[in-house]
């Protein structure tokens, strides 16, 4: 049996990503794994606000409230410390992670990509202008990813992927929902995989069981 996931996520906006691994928790979908408290840059964040309204810590936490990087990356670890954290799930987190936190989470920090990496990725690759450039691209075939993180943009080990058919008649916006439903069946699986330990995270590489 491996060690509870004790998460922290992190999200920037609404969190639709952590609802969903909310709600399959609260449905008994994930087992042997618990979100022990939401981290956000915007004081506005649904995600803070849905956190609150289920008795989860959340913690309104930037840059901007500090110094020097130092000192808010220092924060940060001193907060997942305190909330025993051994997991990151990050949830529409629009800021990169810092490497100090990266190396304390070695191999212990997911997240999701609204398409099929390595394909669109890298710095400014999120969010609608993920899929601006796949329909720009006249590509068939978009999707999602779950992904460890590393000090790279979108470069980490993938875990799950899922495809979803771009139609000639789609738009960004239209190609964003598509994905959506998908983002929220895989990361919520990815999440219970991890938590009963058929994804397996070894130092040279991942062992999924078939």
């Amino acid at each position: 049996m491996v060690d509870k996931l004790k998460i922290a996520v992190f999200a920037s906006g609404k969190g639709s990503n952590f609802q969903a691994i909310h709600r399959a928790m609260i449905a008994n979908e994930i087992n042997n794994a618990e979100i022990c408290c939401v981290i956000s840059n915007n004081p506005d964040a649904g995600a803070l606000q849905y956190a609150k309204e289920h008795s989860i810590p959340a913690i309104h936490l930037s840059r901007s409230q500090f110094d020097t990087d130092e000192e808010f990356n220092s924060t940060i670890i001193k907060i997942l410390g305190k909330h025993q954290v051994n997991f990151i799930v990050l949830a529409g987190y629009l800021k990169k992670i810092d490497a100090s936190v990266i190396k304390k989470f070695k191999n212990r920090i997911v997240n999701i990509h609204p398409a099929l990496l390595p394909k669109y990725g890298g710095k400014g690759m999120y969010g609608i202008h993920v899929h601006e450039a796949v329909i720009m691209s006249g590509d068939k075939i978009s999707g999602a990813t779950v992904h460890l993180v590393d000090e790279e943009y979108d470069h980490g080990q993938i875990l799950l992927q899922e495809t979803v058919p771009v139609a000639e008649t789609d738009r960004a916006e239209t190609l964003a929902e598509k994905v959506l439903i998908v983002e929220h069946k895989i990361f919520p699986l990815a999440i219970k995989l991890l938590a009963e330990g058929e994804i397996e995270i070894k130092d040279d590489g991942v062992v999924i069981d078939e």
